[in-house]
C-alpha cells in the first residue's frame, strides 16, 4: 500500500521508473517519466486506461515544451499569457516522446502546471512527467491526496500531498496542429480568456479516437447514476419521487423543498463550483444511488462544469 511521500522521495521514485501521485492546481496526476516507456506503461496499468487515450506531458517551462514538441508562434503566445496554469497545448511531437505517451499520434499534449510542489518536482528531477488524472479510468478525478490513496494506493509507489486542488477541473486543451487552433477539452481556463489572445476558438470536445485526454463521451463516473436538469424545480421534483437521492445545485438551496440538497456554490461562484465539483460528486456517489444535478449557465467555467456533468451522466 502506497503512502504519502515528500518531494525528495517523489523525485527519487520518478527517476527510478516508478509511478507517483502528484498534486497540480487542476486535479491530482498519476506521474511517470514521460521518456521511459516502461514507466509510462505502469501508468496505463495502474489506471486500467486504454492505450488509445493519450497522456499529457508536464514540463517546467517553455524550454521543456521546445524539448519535446514543435512550438508554434501562436501556441507560444498563449503559453506566455497563461502558463504556468490550467492550459494544455497539442503540438507536433519530437521523436524523443514515446508513441505510448501519444497513443501513436504524431502530436503531444503538453502543459506547464502552476502548483509549486509539482513545479519543484519537475525542476528538481529534470524529467518530463506524463501524468493523467490519478484515478481508475472512467471515474471521478481526484482533488486530494486522500482520493488518490483510496482508489490507487495499492497500485502505485507513493503520493505527494499538496493539499486540495485550487482549480478542481482538468486543464483546457487547445490543439495547434490543424489549419487553425481549436479547443479539444473545456477545463479550468475560460475559453473567453484564451480568445483574447487567439480570437474566436471553435470547440470540439468529443471523439472515439481522441488526440488528447478527456474527449471520450462517457467519463467521471462517481458510483451513482446522474440525471441532468435545466431547473432546480425539475431536479427537486425528480428527486422527491424516491426520497433517497441527492440534488446538486448551483446557488442557494430551496429551504422549503427537498431534504437532500447540496450546492457547488451557494454564492454562484464558478471558480468555487469548479473546485468543489469532483469532491462533491465523490461524496454524493458514496451515499446515494442517484444524483439529480442542475446544469449551470453556459458561460465561463460553467461550460466546463456542464461538460463534466454530461460525461458523468453518460456513464449510467
Amino acid at each position: 500500500m502506497a503512502g504519502l511521500c515528500n518531494i525528495d522521495e517523489a523525485v527519487r521514485l520518478l527517476q527510478s521508473g516508478e509511478v507517483v501521485g502528484l498534486p497540480t492546481e487542476t486535479v491530482y496526476g498519476l506521474g511517470a517519466n514521460a521518456l521511459d516507456t516502461k514507466a509510462v506503461a505502469k501508468v496505463f496499468e495502474a489506471k486500467n486506461r486504454p492505450s488509445f487515450d493519450p497522456l499529457i506531458v508536464h514540463v517546467a517551462d517553455l524550454d521543456g515544451v521546445r524539448s519535446i514538441a514543435e512550438l508554434t508562434p501562436a501556441a507560444e503566445s498563449l503559453l506566455l499569457a497563461f502558463s504556468p496554469g490550467p492550459l494544455t497545448v497539442v503540438l507536433k511531437k519530437k521523436s524523443i516522446v514515446p508513441d505510448l505517451v501519444t497513443s501513436g499520434h504524431p502530436t503531444v499534449a503538453v502543459r506547464i502546471p502552476a502548483h509549486p510542489m509539482m513545479l519543484q518536482v519537475l525542476q528538481q528531477s529534470g524529467l518530463f512527467v506524463a501524468a493523467p488524472s490519478a484515478n481508475p479510468f472512467g471515474y471521478t478525478s481526484p482533488t486530494t491526496a486522500q482520493h488518490v490513496l483510496a482508489q490507487l494506493g495499492e497500485r502505485i509507489s507513493g503520493v505527494l500531498d499538496g493539499g486540495p486542488c485550487t482549480v478542481g477541473l482538468e486543464s483546457t486543451i487547445v490543439d495547434f496542429t490543424g489549419e487553425s487552433p481549436k479547443v479539444l477539452r473545456l477545463g479550468g481556463m475560460d475559453v473567453a480568456q484564451l480568445e483574447l489572445v487567439l480570437g474566436e476558438l471553435p470547440v470540439q470536445t468529443s471523439s472515439s479516437t481522441p488526440h488528447a485526454p478527456g474527449m471520450l463521451s462517457a467519463h467521471y463516473n462517481p458510483g451513482a447514476k446522474i440525471f441532468l436538469h435545466h431547473s432546480v424545480g425539475d431536479a427537486l421534483s425528480a428527486a422527491c419521487v424516491t426520497n433517497d437521492t441527492a440534488v446538486l445545485l448551483f446557488g442557494p438551496k430551496d429551504e422549503a423543498g427537498y431534504e437532500h440538497q447540496y450546492s457547488l456554490s451557494t454564492t454562484k461562484s464558478y471558480s468555487e463550483a469548479a473546485q468543489n465539483l469532483f469532491a462533491m460528486l465523490r461524496e454524493l456517489g458514496s451515499k446515494y444511488p442517484e444524483i439529480h444535478a442542475v446544469r449551470l449557465p453556459e458561460e465561463g467555467l460553467g461550460r466546463a462544469i456542464n461538460d463534466r456533468l454530461v460525461r458523468a451522466a453518460a456513464t449510467r
